[in-house]
């Protein structure tokens, strides 16, 4: 790790430290080097300026969205959708990945008080090898403690050899495993998650989406509810807010409220841009937050229960410093150990 990229991170931390207790962070988005687009990619994002899944967004973008939105901060890692792996060429997805990858540090080095960085591996589009080696290349040279792992994506066990073995490797170096986690293919299981954080009980485990993902409402609902009940029961288990139904958000907001710390303190809020609008997503959470803190109002029997149940504390805690507080704790003890 050379000084530009811990000078950036020294930045970061002391950012967090000062803000921890009012920033907003958006705890999930994706961002993409434009200029590295196949020309397949390039002529279709050329083409229309309408959406189409997971058409990328710069560093540029994000911030600009970032300002429209009111959010301070925004981890960011690289976006599958724009990282097309090719079949039996281990060796170029490993350049692809790696390349996005060295985008995601770039782009903190030139914003360390915008952008959280976090790391990607892929251990069956890469080959086992070609993983740890990135994962060492992602926590050793780049400096990233959180790493990210999509069995969505390209279809493999969540909970399988080579996927522990990557895990196991990221807990050994120090850093913080994350998952894509949803009701979108058979790959990524309550079941599975659970398994992967019993392993590790002391060392947190990242479940993006919580349940969501690119899932139908009736195909994630058994999910949403496994998921609430298992972080209520495995607290090392913190999960991201994103692609997921605003009404089973709220749901978990509030059984998390009543159970206390350390519960309360595992939920962090994000959009998944650029699959999902900053704007329409940190909007939303605003408003849900602030018909929770009017209680006596509220149609949620608990809520009309315990009216003073959310304080404005609360709210700042779920809308950004949960994870402020996080990153502080997990990037220093990270650095700690180089």
């Amino acid at each position: 790790m050379d000084d530009s990229i811990l000078s950036s991170i020294v930045k970061l931390l002391s950012f967090l430290s000062r803000g921890k207790d009012h920033l907003i962070i958006d705890a999930d988005t994706h961002i993409t080097d434009l200029t590295s687009l196949s020309e397949q990619q390039r002529q279709k994002y050329d083409s229309t300026s309408n959406y189409y899944h997971g058409r990328p967004i710069s560093a540029e973008d994000l911030l600009t969205e970032m300002s429209m939105a009111g959010i301070d901060m925004s981890l960011i890692w690289q976006n599958p959708a724009a990282t097309v792996y090719e079949q039996n060429n281990q060796e170029g997805n490993y350049q692809k990945l790696l390349q996005a990858n060295r985008y995601i540090l770039d782009s903190f080095i030139s914003h360390p008080m915008k952008f959280i960085p976090a790391g990607w591996t892929d251990p069956k589009a890469l080959g086992l090898a070609n993983a740890i080696k990135l994962i060492h290349i992602l926590m050793k040279e780049f400096g990233f403690f959180i790493i990210k792992m999509n069995p969505a994506q390209n279809a493999y066990p969540m909970y399988s050899k080579d996927v522990m073995t990557c895990v196991n490797e990221i807990v050994s170096l120090g850093g913080i495993p994350a998952f894509h986690y949803g009701s979108d293919t058979i790959y990524t299981t309550a079941e599975d998650l659970e398994k992967i954080a019993t392993l590790n009980p002391d060392v947190p485990l990242l479940a993006v989406h919580m349940g969501g993902g690119g899932a139908g409402y009736l195909q994630a609902e058994e999910t949403y509810q496994k998921s609430r009940d298992l972080g209520l029961r495995m607290p090392n288990i913190k999960f991201i807010f994103s692609a997921k139904r605003e009404t089973h958000i709220e749901s978990d907001l509030i059984a998390y409220q009543i159970a206390g710390a350390p519960y309360k303190s595992s939920l962090f809020c994000g959009s998944d841009a650029p699959y999902g609008r900053q704007s329409w997503n940190f909007g939303g959470y605003e408003r849900m937050f602030q018909g929770l803190m009017n209680g006596a109002h509220h149609t949620d029997l608990r809520l009309k229960a315990n009216p003073d149940l959310f304080h404005q504390q609360d709210v700042n805690n779920y809308l950004g410093g949960n994870f402020a507080k996080f990153i502080i704790c997990h990037y220093q003890r990270f650095l700690d150990q180089k």
